[in-house]
């Protein structure tokens, strides 16, 4: 299952821009804007470090979520639509757009540590 998302968004050792747009449905342009990566600069430098490290953060964030519900598709639906209550109920991508993707990778364990946020 985990497996199945992480080679879907790869393309050799790189998290490629196209498919994890794909996998969490969204347009490159809202991809850029997750991200906070020039739209451009993700289709054309896909290999360079920033890109890599906002992709990762996604990946790590939907990958932790996954594991913890079994399911990659009910990950990636809490990832875009359910509202975190310690954080003013923003959702986990929005505050991925803000640049807060450690609050909740921090949020992550904190659920897994059997607290709640």
């Amino acid at each position: 299952m985990l497996a199945s998302f992480l080679n879907d968004i790869r393309e050799g050792d790189l998290i490629a821009p196209r498919r994890m747009a794909e996998r969490l449905r969204v347009p490159m342009n809202r991809l850029s804007q997750l991200t906070r990566v020039n739209r451009n600069t993700l289709s054309s430098k896909p290999e360079s470090a920033a890109v890599q490290a906002k992709l990762g953060e996604i990946a790590q964030i939907i990958t932790r979520a996954a594991s913890m519900t079994q399911d990659e598709g009910a990950a990636i639906v809490w990832f875009k639509h359910q509202p975190i209550v310690g954080f003013g109920g923003a959702t986990a991508e929005a505050l991925v757009e803000r640049g807060q993707a450690k609050a909740v990778l921090w949020h992550l364990d904190t659920l897994e540590d059997g607290s709640f946020a």
